[in-house]
């Protein structure tokens, strides 16, 4: 997607009334969460999360879930990866969820080098939680 704003003017709403898809991980939301409509924010018998990029207009990432989660992170605790809101972790009951918007290497060397290492920080953060939950990873 490209702006989470955008599609709402596009029948995105009325879509997911008649989808009703258990879950729904969104990438490149492009809007802090006090940016949004509130049919956006909560959406009827749906529980929302956010991770917005720090500079406005950019990346970001939601989930809305018809199950509440039982935890929520946004972020690997990693600054450099984290502010650029390209991850949001859900943890329910029976599994964990990674909605992750993967950064694009072809800008110049310095942005690839920056999506080699995203991939290498998610890559062990993966690994770790495999070694500590007893949980499916999705």
């Amino acid at each position: 997607m490209n702006g989470i704003r955008a599609i709402a003017k596009k029948g995105f709403l009325d879509w997911f009334d008649t989808a009703k898809p258990d879950v729904l991980c969104i990438q490149e939301i492009k809007a802090q969460v006090d940016q949004l409509p509130k049919e956006l924010k909560h959406v009827s018998e749906y529980h929302s999360y956010f991770n917005p990029a720090e500079r406005k207009g950019y990346s970001g990432v939601a989930t809305y879930s018809s199950v509440e989660a039982k935890e929520i992170a946004t972020g690997m605790g990693i600054a450099k990866f984290d502010h650029e809101g390209r991850f949001l972790r859900t943890d329910f009951d029976d599994f964990i969820l990674l909605n992750v918007y993967w950064p694009n290497g072809g800008m110049g060397e310095e942005r690839l080098q920056y999506k080699l290492d995203f991939y290498d920080a998610f890559l062990n953060y993966t690994n770790n939680i495999r070694h500590k939950e007893n949980n499916h990873l999705i």
